[in-house]
């Protein structure tokens, strides 16, 4: 695990630290050629220089985010934000599905929205795969 994520892990409550470890470490296992860094402020993993997979602390849970993941069409995953991104949240590291986790990391490699170049488009989103 990157240092920089283990220490954003490490800095939560237990229960947290526990979601976070567990989604870090199916994340890393299912993108192992993945670059993993802190991006504004939580665990990002990228391809190519583009956001795909990452976690944050909210208030009162875990949220795993994919930034290209409304085009997943999984219904268990939320629409987040006015882009393609979607979001699973997370109370207990009991709710985690690893067959839902893993299938959507699949897809998170093969269906990308050009998130880095985003700026340089002036808000426009175009599909890379």
């Amino acid at each position: 695990m990157n240092t920089a994520t283990k220490a954003y892990n490490d800095d939560q409550s237990p229960a947290d630290k526990e979601i976070c470890d567990a989604l870090a470490g199916l994340i890393n296992t299912y993108l192992p050629d993945a670059e993993n860094k802190i991006w504004h402020a939580h665990p990002v993993w990228f391809l190519d220089g583009n956001p795909i997979v990452g976690y944050s602390k909210l208030k009162d849970c875990v949220r795993l985010f994919f930034w290209s993941g409304q085009s997943f069409e999984e219904k268990e995953l939320s629409k987040s934000g006015s882009f393609k991104a979607a979001e699973k949240r997370y109370t207990s590291v009991d709710q985690l599905n690893k067959k839902d986790i893993k299938r959507w990391i699949e897809k998170s490699r093969d269906i990308q929205w050009d998130y880095k170049n985003i700026v340089k488009r002036k808000g426009k989103l175009e599909r890379l795969k």
